[in-house]
């Protein structure tokens, strides 16, 4: 049986490729079989994580907390200076400029991406606007909730800054963003679970070292990054904690 890999739903849908091209340096890497299992949703890839069908898992900041408290995960890298941001957007044709001129009450068009929710509530708040002024639309993808503001479904919509920013120039033309998030802080992180833990050490080492050899940056590339950074266990406990403050 092979183990299973996976990314957080989240992840720009341009560099799908390059996750499946990473799959294979990662068997090559370990010299053992890798299947990549995407899932559509977050709901579905929590439930594979909570069956212990995940061994490695490019996971977005919230389910660090459950990841590593429940499941026994461990943190092995991060992407060099890519930070989780969030932007608040609304269709170009609309009147509202910025966030505090939105009305009492909106629809907003949203996803399962608790990190990036979260930061997006935050920057309506100059706008009074909370849970209960708020209808929420959950969406499956970004690409969903730009077409709910682009069909005047929805007042706004929250993006992950990555994902606005890689929506084609057709569809950014007919966006127009209000707000983005300047936190810093926030990123998704490459995991490991138990039964790989004894190849955690020979992983890590690999990880680090893409950058020296051609085939290593051909990898980066597709995914978008020039290079991983260490993530310390102490590193993965400040970001929980910060999850955990954010959202209770």
């Amino acid at each position: 049986m092979p183990h299973v890999f996976t990314v957080s739903p989240d992840f720009t849908p341009a560099h799908l490729s390059g996750w499946f091209i990473f799959n294979t340096w990662l068997q090559k890497t370990l010299d053992e079989a890798f299947h990549l299992q995407l899932f559509d949703d977050f709901h579905s890839q929590r439930e594979a994580i909570q069956a212990d069908r995940i061994d490695l898992i490019y996971a977005n900041p919230y389910d660090a907390a459950m990841l590593v408290r429940q499941k026994g995960f461990k943190p092995l890298v991060k992407p060099e200076g890519k930070a989780d941001e969030a932007v608040v957007a609304v269709n170009a044709q609309s009147p509202y400029l910025d966030v505090e001129d939105l009305p009492g009450s909106i629809k907003l068009a949203t996803t399962e991406d608790p990190d990036v929710h979260m930061m997006g509530m935050i920057m309506l708040e100059p706008a009074d606007l909370d849970a209960s002024t708020i209808e929420m639309e959950i969406c499956d993808s970004y690409v969903l909730v730009a077409k709910k503001l682009l069909n005047g479904n929805c007042d706004a919509g929250i993006f992950l800054a990555e994902a606005f920013d890689n929506l084609s120039s057709v569809i950014q033309k007919q966006l127009r963003a209000l707000v983005r998030s300047q936190i810093q802080v926030i990123h998704h992180a490459l995991m490991i679970g138990p039964r790989l833990a004894d190849r955690r050490d020979r992983l890590l080492d690999a990880l680090l070292a893409m950058p020296e050899n051609a085939k290593g940056e051909s990898v980066l590339a597709a995914l978008n990054i020039s290079r991983w950074e260490l993530v310390d266990e102490e590193e993965m406990e400040f970001t929980i904690d910060l999850m955990d403050t954010f959202v209770n």
